[in-house]
């Protein structure tokens, strides 16, 4: 090999070997690069997580913010469940649970929970009365519908057109009760679910009044079958156009109230006529003795009292904040609706009691 040979190989080998090494110092450097740059986003990673919860929220993309949003509804919503809620002011309750503005404190907060609502009934609140009140005389009219409707066949002239007529009666007030408590009690679900029952409870009404008629007009005109069913269809068709109403989503506005009250009493007034025809076929004596015609009196004084304290807001419009828990219009309503639907009985009874001691016939001089 010659010199020169083995100096161009020398210088080769020491570019290569150079190379070599700047390659190696290289790959270290970027190595090294790397590994910083992880344990950067690693600490970053930790920090983030460090941050309150406010900040990481604000921090989140939109499907992060709604399952944060949502872990937080599930903790609200077992929070309710254990309940342990509160109670709120009137001014911080959402726009769909303000009904009434002079109670002033004592109101459930929006609850999403069937079960917390239904725990709700052992509470103390603005509903407490409502609720109660209607439920203890749904299961009170219940007990008696069972019993009346078990009664002996022998005490009825006729037991299978009776017990349907006085059914229907017991049948509109159970209804009415129990849409009325279900509705106060699960109101404050949501704002459907508060709307949908509110429908019910408004129809409830219209049955009861309509299967009040029914065994009045029964009895009443025993003998005159023909004005009978004519007034029954009326009734019915009155009753049907209220329902109807009632299901617009404006009739359970705060602003429709008189408009609410207003419709169940014209429906309820709709008995006037039948009633002035029967006491001018019977007689003024006979229609308040034997025709129960005082106890149909005192029940529409019971039922248009109720709905005129409902309407005006009576007591709590002249003591804001006193009558939040007890005895406000709504509650003193429920009770006069109770009370009224149990003179209706009453005297419904004593009219079955009076065509049972004078038999089935209808006599020529105008029995009744």
């Amino acid at each position: 090999m010659s010199p020169g040979t083995a100096s161009g190989t020398s210088d080769s080998r020491s570019s290569e070997s150079c190379s070599g090494s700047n390659t190696r110092n290289g790959t270290v450097p970027a190595r090294r690069t790397a590994h910083n740059g992880d344990s950067k986003e690693r600490k970053e990673g930790e920090e983030e997580e460090e941050k309150s919860p406010d900040e990481g929220f604000m921090g989140m993309t939109p499907l992060l913010q709604a399952h944060h949003a949502m872990e937080k509804m599930e903790e609200f919503v077992h929070k309710m469940w254990e309940g342990r809620w509160r109670v709120i002011p009137h001014d911080v309750l959402p726009d769909w649970l303000k009904d009434n503005d002079f109670l002033l404190h004592g109101h459930r907060p929006p609850m999403p929970s069937f079960r917390a609502c239904f725990k709700s009934i052992f509470r103390i609140h603005t509903e407490t009365g409502n609720i109660w009140t209607h439920l203890l005389g749904c299961l009170f009219f219940l007990c008696l519908g069972i019993f009346y409707m078990f009664r002996p066949n022998m005490s009825f002239v006729a037991p299978f057109q009776e017990k349907i007529v006085i059914g229907m009666f017991f049948l509109g007030a159970i209804l009415c009760l129990s849409f009325s408590w279900l509705f106060h009690t699960v109101y404050c679900h949501s704002e459907g679910v508060s709307r949908v029952f509110s429908k019910l409870d408004y129809s409830g009404i219209a049955f009861l009044i309509m299967g009040s008629f029914v065994p009045w007009l029964y009895y009443s005109f025993y003998c005159s079958p023909q004005p009978c069913f004519i007034y029954l269809i009326v009734v019915c068709v009155l009753g049907l156009a209220a329902i109807t109403v009632s299901q617009c989503d404006f009739f359970a506005t705060p602003q429709y109230r008189g408009v609410r009250a207003g419709v169940f009493v014209g429906l309820g007034l709709s008995g006037v006529v039948p009633s002035l025809h029967f006491v001018i076929t019977e007689g003024f004596l006979r229609a308040t003795t034997m025709g129960q015609m005082g106890w149909l009196f005192l029940m529409a004084v019971l039922y248009i009292t109720g709905a005129c304290l409902y309407a005006a807001r009576i007591p709590e419009r002249f003591f804001p904040g006193k009558c939040d828990i007890w005895f406000h219009s709504h509650q003193l309503f429920h009770i006069l609706v109770v009370a009224g639907a149990f003179v209706h009985f009453h005297g419904v009874s004593n009219l079955q009691e009076f065509r049972y001691t004078a038999g089935g016939g209808c006599a020529e001089d105008g029995a009744l």
